[in-house]
């Protein structure tokens, strides 16, 4: 009930800022400043054609398709660099550094290699920026999730005779599962923000396109409506799915109560 207060005075005050600035003071022109009305409207329009919808299963399907390749590629290179000395030494600080690009700076290389995507839903292009948008945040999550095992459980799991296999099997991977979870739950929201870079240079329906397009026609709502869609969409992915599974874990090994 709370938060439902908190956003409707949100709206209230959004709404007050726009009067004063555009209507009362002029200091905004009114094509320039978003309005929850205006965003409304705009939102009922996407809505009549079905737009909205389809920008916005397009933009899911792909985000889970490219997270999906990522979290695969991210888990095998962090388990490499987490094994041999030799990556975990010279390897880690320049997926480290790649890490930090912002994931528009791929999107040159898609268009060159793979062209500008037009119609297909799974385009190579956009796919491509969001898997190596989120793939070394996944990677350095599974190597640091493994480090920070309790060295006694590795001690203990020796002492017993558990192989290499069953160390990691049993031991290893089950205790940095919660931390595990975590850096899947940060690859997301990168492969999430990827995505939306990637999709502004494509002509298929999607909710960056979606944004352009709204940037082109000068239609501040439309931007803003998406904006509100891909945060939306971003805070539901994390409640519903990601927040659930670190509290059983958490639940499960008594970190926290029920």
């Amino acid at each position: 009930m709370s938060l439902v207060i908190f956003l409707i005075l949100l709206i209230l005050l959004w709404q007050g800022a726009y009067w004063l600035g555009v209507d009362v003071l002029g200091v905004f022109m009114e094509y320039a400043m978003p309005s929850p009305v205006g965003v409304w409207e705009r939102f009922v329009d996407l809505c009549s054609d079905g737009s909205i919808f389809m920008a916005l299963g397009n933009s899911l399907l792909r985000g889970i398709v490219g997270y999906a390749i990522a979290v695969l590629i991210g888990f095998v290179l962090g388990l490499l660099m987490n094994r041999i000395r030799y990556l975990q030494k010279n390897l880690k600080p320049l997926v480290l550094g790649i890490q930090t690009l912002p994931s528009v700076c791929w999107v040159p290389f898609a268009i060159l290699w793979f062209g500008i995507p037009k119609t297909s839903i799974f385009s190579s292009a956009i796919l491509f920026v969001v898997v190596v948008g989120s793939t070394f945040s996944i990677a350095i999550s599974v190597d640091n999730a493994i480090k920070n095992v309790q060295p006694i459980y590795i001690k203990a799991a020796l002492t017993m005779g558990a192989d290499k296999k069953q160390l990691y099997t049993r031991v290893i991977l089950p205790a940095s599962l919660p931390e595990l979870v975590s850096g899947l739950k940060q690859g997301w929201s990168f492969a999430w923000r990827a995505l939306m870079a990637g999709e502004v240079m494509t002509t298929s329906v999607g909710l960056g396109q979606t944004l352009i397009i709204g940037r082109d026609l000068a239609d501040i709502n439309q931007v803003m409506l998406v904006m509100i869609v891909i945060i939306i969409v971003g805070i539901a992915i994390d409640k519903c799915i990601f927040s659930v599974i670190e509290k059983k874990l958490l639940t499960k090994r008594g970190l926290i109560k029920e």
